[in-house]
């Protein structure tokens, strides 16, 4: 390495610390993104988990009280219940948006007539706000749908699945993944053209079936796209907060409170001190999640 340095270099030593310089440009765009992220995030937060252990209620005086406040977080039903079905919803959804995202973009990845209009007509729901989506989708699961199973008589249909606490989250699950496939979808038919067509006529020579091909050949090679798809997508869900406030606002009860809901709703009645303990408390648990995902997939996520 030293000796092709010299070559490039003629032996110059100042041409050879010359090349190690860096442009003044470089720290025009760094420092300004730098400033903005600190003073927008590591600030606040910093100053969020300071007050984490005090007493304060957002404004006013407030005393150091230590670790009452986590200790009180983890003996709460009503945040562990929130946890609860934050982990498990997150769960639920990027499974099913992974599976149904994937198999759309084999679907619109093969031969087959109009694949870019249909590409085009499943990624709308991607640009529409979630509010909006959550609004309307309430809508249905209230009226449209009781309605058509008293029609049809079908009676699980005649019931708002939203109104009952033990499949409320059903419809935040069908509704989030409603909106998050459109993106899931463009990421995997990215992944699904960037693999090779001599690899299928080779393993088409050697006899593989359509699913063999699938199974054997396709998902090994979109792996680092899963990985993708899956971190990001647990990542949204668990911060998951206006699909939920438009379809049920957390209810029936607290059944569909998600952690994000139980915090801003502790802000707005004074619990600022205990809610930031339970937000740095989330914020453990995620960056523990992420390193497990990332550990479990080392070696996969190389696109």
């Amino acid at each position: 390495m030293s000796a092709t340095t010299s070559i490039v270099t003629g032996g110059n030593p100042k041409v050879r610390r010359s090349t190690k310089r860096v442009e003044p440009i470089y720290y025009f765009f760094l420092f300004p993104a730098v400033i903005l992220f600190t003073l927008a995030i590591t600030l606040p937060g910093v100053v969020g988990i300071f007050f984490s252990f005090t007493d304060s209620i957002g404004i006013g005086d407030w005393e150091f009280i230590g670790f009452t406040n986590y200790i009180a977080a983890f003996s709460d039903p009503a945040i562990l219940t929130s946890f609860l079905f934050t982990f498990g919803f997150s769960l639920v959804t990027v499974i099913a948006v992974n599976v149904i995202a994937f198999l759309l973009a084999v679907g619109l990845t093969a031969k087959i007539r109009f694949k870019m209009g249909l590409r085009g007509i499943f990624v709308i729901p991607m640009v529409i706000s979630g509010i909006i989506i959550a609004y309307v989708f309430q809508f249905l699961f209230m009226n449209s749908v009781p309605a058509a199973g008293s029609a049809l008589g079908i009676p699980f249909l005649e019931t708002s699945i939203l109104s009952n606490p033990d499949l409320a989250w059903l419809g935040i699950v069908i509704v989030t993944a409603w909106q998050s496939i459109p993106g899931t979808l463009l990421i995997y038919i990215a992944g699904l053209l960037a693999v090779p067509g001599d690899v299928y006529e080779a393993a088409s020579l050697d006899g593989a079936n359509k699913r063999q091909q699938l199974l054997r050949i396709t998902l090994p090679l979109v792996m680092g796209y899963v990985v993708i798809n899956v971190i990001l997508g647990f990542k949204n869900y668990l911060n998951a907060y206006d699909i939920i406030v438009g379809l049920t606002n957390g209810g029936p009860g607290t059944s569909t409170r998600s952690i994000s809901m139980t915090i801003i709703r502790g802000f707005q009645t004074g619990d600022y001190a205990y809610q930031m303990a339970t937000a740095t408390l989330f914020f453990i648990i995620t960056i523990i999640i992420a390193l497990v995902q990332l550990l479990a997939t080392r070696g996969r996520n190389a696109l």
